[in-house]
C-alpha cells in the first residue's frame, strides 16, 4: 500500500467528476455487450482513460476547474436526488417548498392545516400536513 501512496503523492486523485466518469464507463461497458453496440466499448475505453488521466494529473488548478464546472451543471440534479431520498426515508415529516424562495421546509405529519413560516425569507403560507 505504501507504493500507492508514494505514487499518488502530488497527484490530483479522485473527485466527483472522476467517479461520475467511472460510472459512465461501467454503463457503457455493460451496453457494449448488447448486439450491434460493440462500438460503445471504444467509447467506454476513452472515458476510462480520461478518468485515469484526471486522477493521475499533477495539474490541480485545471482539474479543480473541471470539477467545479461539472458540479455547477450536475449540482441541481444531485440536490434533487438527495432531497427525494430524504423525503422517501422520513415518514414522520412532510416537506414543502416555500412559494417565495424555494427553500424546503420540514413539518410534522398529521397536524392538520398549519401555517408554515419560511426561515429564509419570512413568508407565511398555509398547508395541510
Amino acid at each position: 500500500m505504501n507504493w500507492l501512496r508514494r505514487m499518488m503523492y502530488g497527484r490530483y486523485g479522485g473527485d466527483q467528476l472522476s467517479w461520475f466518469l467511472l460510472a459512465v464507463y461501467v454503463l457503457l461497458s455493460l451496453l457494449s455487450g448488447l448486439p450491434y453496440l460493440g462500438i460503445l466499448s471504444w467509447a467506454a475505453l476513452a472515458v476510462l482513460v480520461w478518468s485515469f488521466y484526471r486522477m493521475f494529473s499533477r495539474r490541480y488548478d485545471r482539474r479543480r476547474a473541471e470539477n467545479a464546472r461539472f458540479l455547477s451543471l450536475a449540482g441541481p440534479a444531485i440536490r434533487w436526488v438527495k432531497m427525494r431520498r430524504t423525503i422517501l426515508r422520513d415518514r414522520e415529516h412532510r416537506y414543502f417548498r416555500c412559494p417565495n424562495c424555494g427553500q424546503y421546509l420540514r413539518v410534522p405529519r398529521g397536524k392538520g392545516r398549519i401555517t408554515i413560516n419560511c426561515r429564509s425569507c419570512g413568508v407565511s403560507f398555509e398547508e395541510k400536513s
